[in-house]
């Protein structure tokens, strides 16, 4: 049994002194009957908790940032009316700020034999499961002296997906797309694409391109134009290890990985080509394989959702291996991991060769723009040590970076805002020259 605040005020009111009512309360009990029945008698009237029924509807996912709803129906099935107070406890990262009380708290009538349904709205701070836990019930009598409590477990789980925030750069990479693909009047010539038209020669054009066989059926001359091949396949690799569980600025590395690995997915898709994933630090984390253009995305998205930093150094050797296994024939294989010396010196240059002998190699990295801050401070004694000190770090970066080129990669380096837009250039520029 609960007891009330009204419970108290009738007591100071002039039953009893509160001291009294201070050792126990049974004391109570024994000492002042009439409040004492009353407050029983509210008790005995309020409706009992264990037997209310619940049911969850409502979404089931939704995006980092956004809102979300959850409904929650209360089924009363005794013969007393419910009052009572509701709380519908979720993860405190639910919400913006912690659990919001006007949101997981409710006040309920329910009359007997019907049923309430109350919404609880949710917005999410990090991605991932988010799991409702127990609904706690407080059931007040009609004087709303005394109250029963109780708990349920009421399951649901809502899924927080990627904000794919960059996806604002894909028009403007999909009109660069187009002009590869031959659709506007720039189109692209090299080896490693396929021959697309016939146009008339224009001052500034590779001379290379010229057809000799049609200049001499015609006046003018003819050159080749061509444009990127198709039906290539990308591997997008994620390294799930402990670099990628560092902050910088407000991002996990992880997160502004994944952001890239989405964009580069929906412009990969929308030329064509094939996109499988793999996440991986000493086993594989996700994996999606031999999905349709039309269903890799969402695919790709469900699969990253729950994905976690291991707080593990990554086995670059399995790593390998588990590329080479889904990448049977010559790919794009883009690795989204670090590039800090250690790791890099000790993990990945090791076995990189061993990669770029068979795929095309992309590695991409999340860079510290405080780093690059540093580097620029002036003007104290402590500014000039920490220039210093953000100097050698990007010097580390830098010479981390050009051993992996040395050994066939290519390397994009890039903050956490500009890793996606500069990880599609890349992809392009890799097409236009006919390397993929």
């Amino acid at each position: 049994m609960a007891l009330t605040g009204r419970t108290a005020l009738l007591a100071a009111l002039g039953s009893l002194p509160v001291g009294i009512l201070a050792p126990s309360w049974t004391g109570m009990l024994a000492v002042n009957a009439p409040l004492s029945l009353a407050i029983l008698c509210d008790y005995a009237l309020a409706a009992p908790v264990r037997t209310l029924q619940f049911t969850r509807s409502g979404d089931t996912s939704v995006r980092l940032g956004e809102a979300v709803e959850v409904q929650l129906t209360v089924t009363n099935p005794s013969r007393r009316k419910l009052r009572a107070h509701l709380r519908d406890a979720w993860p405190p990262s639910s919400w913006p700020t912690g659990p919001d009380q006007a949101s997981s708290r409710h006040a309920l009538s329910v009359p007997a034999g019907e049923r309430r349904r109350l919404t609880t709205i949710l917005r999410p701070t990090r991605r991932g499961d988010r799991r409702a836990e127990r609904v706690t019930v407080r059931s007040f009598g009609p004087l709303g002296l005394a109250a029963r409590q109780g708990n349920h477990e009421v399951p649901w789980s809502v899924r927080v997906l990627p904000p794919f925030t960059s996806r604002k750069h894909l028009p403007s990479r999909l009109a660069r797309l187009r002009e590869l693909d031959g659709r506007t009047s720039v189109l692209t010539r090299g080896e490693g694409t396929e021959f697309d038209s016939l146009r008339a020669y224009v001052p500034g054009d590779d001379t290379r391109s010229i057809d000799w066989r049609a200049t001499a059926r015609q006046s003018a001359v003819a050159v080749r134009t061509w444009r990127p091949e198709r039906d290539r396949h990308i591997l997008v690799v994620l390294d799930t290890g402990r670099t990628s569980a560092g902050r910088v600025g407000d991002v996990p590395r992880l997160d502004a990985s994944l952001d890239a690995a989405l964009l580069l997915t929906a412009l990969a898709t929308r030329a064509g080509d094939r996109v499988d994933l793999l996440a991986y630090d000493r086993r594989i984390r996700a994996q999606v394989q031999g999905r349709s253009a039309g269903e890799v995305l969402s695919a790709m998205v469900k699969a990253l959702a729950p994905i976690e930093p291991a707080l593990v150094e990554t086995d670059a050797r399995g790593l390998s291996a588990a590329v080479l296994a889904g990448a049977p024939r010559r790919s794009l294989v883009v690795l989204l991991t670090g590039l800090d010396a250690a790791p890099v010196e000790e993990g990945l240059l090791p076995v990189i060769r061993r990669l770029t002998q068979r795929h095309t190699v992309l590695v991409a990295s999340v860079a510290d723009p405080h780093v690059e801050q540093m580097s620029s401070a002036r003007g104290t004694v402590d500014a000039i040590y920490e220039a210093a000190a953000g100097e050698q770090a990007q010097a580390r970066r830098l010479r981390t970076a050009e051993q992996l080129q040395r050994h066939g990669a290519v390397v994009v380096d890039a903050t956490p805002g500009n890793l996606a837009p500069a990880l599609a250039d890349a992809y392009l520029a890799l097409k236009g020259a006919g390397r993929l």
